[in-house]
């Protein structure tokens, strides 16, 4: 997971967790984190593109330092192995339980250890 992270849309605050440019994005990190330790990578940029009033995203793109086909099937890989819809997310980080005044203290959603 690289140091930046861009997102199209407005802004994070005030957006409750169904709001894909908040929770598409806490997912984008969690999944590039995920590649890069999962694949030894140095860096992994992903991206969702979601379209108002669809659940499922529009497209799923994957950016890393390996060059070839990796990243299209690692792609393959998030759309079989994630649900990206808002409530797939808001389950798989628990986005509900989330204490979003202690998340936006330094930044908005850190890694925990804890996966």
């Amino acid at each position: 997971y690289g140091g930046y992270c861009p997102v199209g849309g407005g802004a994070f605050s005030g957006k409750d967790p169904s709001k894909v440019d908040r929770s598409g994005a806490y997912i984008a990190r969690k999944i590039a984190c995920n590649l890069v330790e999962r694949d030894g990578l140095q860096y992994a940029e992903v991206q969702i593109a979601y379209a108002i009033g669809w659940s499922e995203p529009m497209s799923v793109n994957v950016k890393t330092d390996v060059i070839g086909e990796f990243n299209a099937k690692a792609a393959e890989w998030i759309r079989e192995n994630y649900d990206l819809s808002p409530a797939g997310i808001i389950k798989e980080l628990n986005l509900l339980e989330e204490s979003y005044e202690q998340l936006a203290e330094g930044c908005h959603f850190r890694m925990r250890s804890d996966g």
